[in-house]
């Protein structure tokens, strides 16, 4: 039975499950021996310009739809923290409606946390970035500068030269000669695109990390072939005056011959012995499945095209090199257990490696090993809030009401996407901060998900606002018809735009002095751990 969050019952039961927690206390929670998971509920912008360092960016303008997958056990610690505005009990609310039992709130947000001294820290994916910076100093792989890489080029010297980020990243811009292999694939597809061990293999990635965690990768394979990473990446070759080719397409992985395939797997098996990782198979996934004190998380690290063809029930999919490199976009709960899906073990055991260094406790499953495994397996795990999606309204029934002064625009699409177009006279508006839409007329919703609109509408009409429906077809269907657009590049203005991040945002797209800025950051990451943040990493 669903109960509505003020039921006296619920709210009994709710006031005795939420607390605040001061910063000091979740600081000694996040960095304790138990599973706990530090959510920033704030929106991108306001995260990425500083947050804790092992917090996990999970935005309320998406929460019910985002916080189910990061944190799919209910009984595990969880802490919010907002910007101090009181959005965090708005989220609080939703967990204990969707089963959670220890929900903290962090009091203050994050000016309480920065307030007790803790650093907020700038970017995203910060303790993967992190890992990369100290892999440098821990590993010391070899790099190449762009200018010795272009030479090379220019003597047509023979190499293997790999872009090691995922297809659509290589699709905005890559180094000229690289060739799309991401980071865990090029390990397993070595056999099929090296066809000698002498030609030296050269991987790049957009900045530094990952081309430092492919090279330290693949040296770990103990491969005859002189292995380097790219100084500083794109962003180091532009900065050295050298151009970049842009919009590449998105390929598919390169093929492996079955012979091929026999050497991943024999390569999978030595480096999964040398590392001492841990392989089960589907008696000992169930026994793990069982345990509802900690939390599990199924990640296929194989690529997108071979996840789509089929994989295990209730497995997420995440490239080999990314669920290492952006761990807290599939993983949000520390210390948690994870297992990868894999089909000969290589490129699951590449992503382990990096994995357990950032202290998660990981186990591989292969094909081989997988068997049937039961499609229940998650039975316990949370549901999303139930919601009824929003009548969805024609552009010409649009275009009555609004012309006749029966109902307003809301435009929920993110910011930029406003500026670059939107209905004449719409509002731009996000579910953290809904006092800024009117409530003197009916509204229209524009957006892009029918689902988060929906979220949006219902609290909305808690606060007494009526909503008429859901525009169909969303922007793309009013142009279709004909219907005039507006522009304008500062507004929302940049203060407003909560769900953008303008920290080097356009280091990708020419602007060299963010592409500075951001090696500056990246390099400058380590420096600023205080000793806690430090043992977050476990290197061999």
């Amino acid at each position: 039975m669903w109960w509505p969050i003020n039921h006296p019952l619920i709210r009994k039961n709710y006031l005795s499950m939420t607390q605040t927690i001061s910063p000091e206390a979740a600081k000694r929670e996040i960095h304790g021996a138990k599973e706990c998971a530090l959510l920033d509920i704030r929106e991108h912008g306001l995260y990425g310009e500083g947050h804790p360092f092992l917090s996990v960016h999970c935005p309320y303008s998406d929460f019910e739809q985002t916080v189910v997958a990061l944190v799919p056990n209910r009984q595990v610690s969880v802490i919010l923290m907002d910007d101090g505005d009181g959005i965090s009990e708005r989220a609080a609310d939703l967990l204990m409606q969707m089963g959670y039992l220890q929900v903290s709130i962090l009091k203050g947000g994050a000016p309480a946390w920065a307030a007790a001294g803790y650093t907020l820290y700038k970017g995203v994916n910060l303790p993967s970035k992190t890992l990369g910076e100290l892999i440098e100093h821990h590993d010391h792989p070899q790099i190449i500068s762009p200018a010795t890489l272009h030479q090379w080029q220019t003597e047509g010297r023979p190499l293997h030269f790999f872009d090691c980020r995922p297809p659509n990243e290589y699709d905005k811009m890559t180094i000229p000669g690289a060739r799309c292999v991401p980071n865990g694939e090029l390990a397993h597809r070595l056999a099929a695109v090296v066809t000698n061990d002498s030609d030296p293999i050269v991987v790049t990635c957009a900045g530094r990390t990952r081309g430092l965690i492919g090279a330290s990768g693949l040296q770990r394979l103990k491969l005859n072939n002189p292995i380097y990473a790219v100084e500083n990446g794109t962003q180091g070759w532009a900065l050295s005056g050298f151009t970049l080719n842009r919009g590449n397409g998105r390929p598919e992985m390169p093929a492996l011959s079955q012979s091929a395939l026999e050497t991943s797997r024999q390569r999978a098996d030595a480096l999964i012995a040398a590392e001492k990782l841990v392989c089960i198979d589907v008696a000992a996934f169930q026994e793990l499945a069982r345990d509802q004190d900690r939390t599990l998380y199924l990640v296929d690290v194989r690529s997108l095209t071979e996840f789509k063809a089929g994989h295990l029930p209730h497995a997420v999919h995440a490239w080999s090199g990314q669920i290492a490199q952006a761990a807290d976009l599939t993983i949000g709960v520390r210390r948690a257990r994870v297992v990868l899906s894999d089909d000969t073990g290589m490129r699951a055991a590449i992503a382990a490696i990096w994995l357990r260094a950032l202290n998660y406790e990981v186990y591989i499953i292969r094909e081989t090993n997988s068997g049937a495994l039961p499609s229940d397996w998650r039975e316990n795990a949370p549901a999303r809030s139930p919601v009824d999606l929003l009548k969805q309204i024609p552009v010409s029934s649009a275009i009555a009401q609004i012309s006749g002064g029966g109902a307003r625009v809301i435009d929920i699409r993110n910011s930029q996407a406003f500026r670059r177009a939107h209905i004449p006279g719409a509002l731009w508006a996000n579910r953290a901060r809904l006092g800024a839409i009117p409530n003197d007329c009916p509204l229209i919703l524009c957006a892009d998900d029918a689902v988060a609109a929906a979220y949006l509408a219902r609290d909305l009409r808690s606060r007494g606002v009526t909503i008429n429906g859901l525009l169909e077809g969303g922007l793309a269907a009013w142009q279709a018809a004909g219907q005039p657009i507006a522009v304008s590049p500062d507004h929302p203005a940049d203060g407003e735009c909560i769900d953008f991040l303008f920290f080097v945002h356009d280091r990708h797209d020419g602007n060299l002095d963010s592409a500075r800025r951001y090696l500056e950051w990246e390099t400058g990451l380590i420096a600023q751990l205080d000793p806690e943040e430090q043992q977050s990493f476990r290197l061999a």
